[in-house]
């Protein structure tokens, strides 16, 4: 087969694009047409205004794992996102790819949690399950659709196709898997206005930024479960796949403090992964003869990829901080109580849509309703855990200052 290779391009650092990269000069556009910029390409524009609007300032007092007031060293989503664009901006540079892309999906890919981490999502889940359930994703690209409203001429901030795409379909195909799954509302709604090619892969960039952020989340949330004395130094030891480099830092550096041998072994740990990840997608790219962006998205499986020896042992991993870290019963005192904040607060605005502040009020309709619960439940989740405490407050403690 005689294959055209789309031509090399400089990426921000200066290093020439791979031929399967994003490119931005060969976007699918917006949804709304507007003259490009003169200092940017689309992708920067996309990042830009993600990183200006309100629901990314709000991720600074939303839960990674530990609720906002437990401790200031803990990661918050705010810099969870962070350290995820960092890792998924080094990848792709190292490949090649686009990392002003990668870097926009990166710092968008939380924008739709709740607050409260996972125990706030599963909580609207369940609140919403009569009116079509709650899924973060689905909510993430409502916000940046519609719920964001910085603009004159839109609704949303108007981001590129692929940004999109990527941030819908990070973790792969959400059409065609089977007719048990169900396609969160959100995201039925917004493909009648715009085809984002639900049924394949995203983009490598969309990829890597998903990769990137189980690579962030393993490795820091050891170190905020270490430093939190939810986890145990001897107890990272035995960890699947972790262990090894605690054992290491502890060879390589007999007495020093064990704050500076956590940040070693963590440091290591995210290195293997990154080096991993590089490895895999490089053959990846060699066995599928890949040439270019759409190809990519044509393959029926993922392009970017851990090797299957450490993807297993991530998983591993992955349960065991679900065991040790995740269910930790000081973890789930707070998050129990999480829920019901959550739970409390949308049963009492769903009953009594007249308690909302006004510029929400007047977009409901009548309790109890679908419309109504939809309005409720974009209310709340984009509350930080410290606003939905105060509400909660104002709500059921007559003490408190209306």
């Amino acid at each position: 087969m005689n294959v055209k290779l789309t031509p090399l391009m400089p990426t921000s650092v200066g290093t020439p694009y791979a031929h399967w990269a994003s490119l931005p000069q060969h976007s699918r556009g917006r949804l709304i047409a507007e003259p490009d910029s003169a200092t940017r390409n689309a992708f920067q524009r996309d990042r830009d205004r993600i990183v200006h609007c309100g629901a990314f300032r709000r991720l600074k007092h939303k839960s990674q794992v530990f609720v906002y007031h437990e401790g200031d060293h803990y990661r918050t989503r705010l810099t969870h996102s962070l350290e995820v664009a960092q890792i998924a901006r080094s990848i792709c540079r190292a490949l090649g790819l686009n990392d002003d892309l990668a870097e926009a999906l990166a710092l968008a890919h939380d924008l739709g949690h709740p607050p409260f981490a996972h125990a706030g999502e599963a909580a609207l889940d369940v609140c919403m399950h009569p009116f079509g359930g709650f899924d973060h994703n689905a909510q993430a690209l409502r916000i940046v659709t519609r719920l964001e409203q910085r603009y004159a001429r839109f609704d949303g901030l108007n981001l590129t196709w692929e940004t999109l795409e990527g941030l819908v379909k990070h973790n792969g195909p959400l059409t065609g898997l089977g007719e048990d799954r169900v396609l969160p509302m959100a995201i039925r709604e917004y493909a009648d206005a715009q085809d984002l090619e639900l049924h394949s892969y995203p983009s490598a960039e969309a990829q890597i930024s998903a990769l990137a952020d189980d690579i962030a989340y393993c490795a820091h949330d050891i170190d905020d479960g270490l430093r939190a004395g939810l986890l145990e130094f001897e107890q990272m030891r035995e960890a699947p796949l972790a262990g090894r480099f605690f054992e290491k830092a502890l060879a390589d550096y007999p007495g020093v403090a064990r704050g500076r041998l956590i940040n070693e072994a963590v440091r290591e740990l995210i290195g293997l992964m990154v080096d991993d990840v590089l490895a895999q997608t490089r053959s990846n790219v060699a066995e599928e003869r890949v040439f270019d962006a759409a190809h990519v998205r044509e393959l029926g499986q993922p392009l970017a990829a851990f090797s299957p020896e450490l993807a297993e042992e991530i998983q591993a991993l992955k349960a065991f901080l679900f065991t040790h870290l995740y269910r930790h019963y000081k973890v789930n005192r707070v998050m129990s109580q999480a829920k019901s904040v959550v739970t409390e607060l949308f049963t009492r605005f769903l009953d009594e849509p007249e308690l909302l502040p006004t510029e929400w009020r007047l977009q409901c309709e009548e309790p109890r309703s679908k419309a109504t619960a939809r309005i409720v439940c974009d209310y709340i989740a984009g509350m930080t855990d410290r606003f939905a405490l105060e509400e909660h407050g104002r709500l059921y403690d007559l003490r408190l200052k209306i």
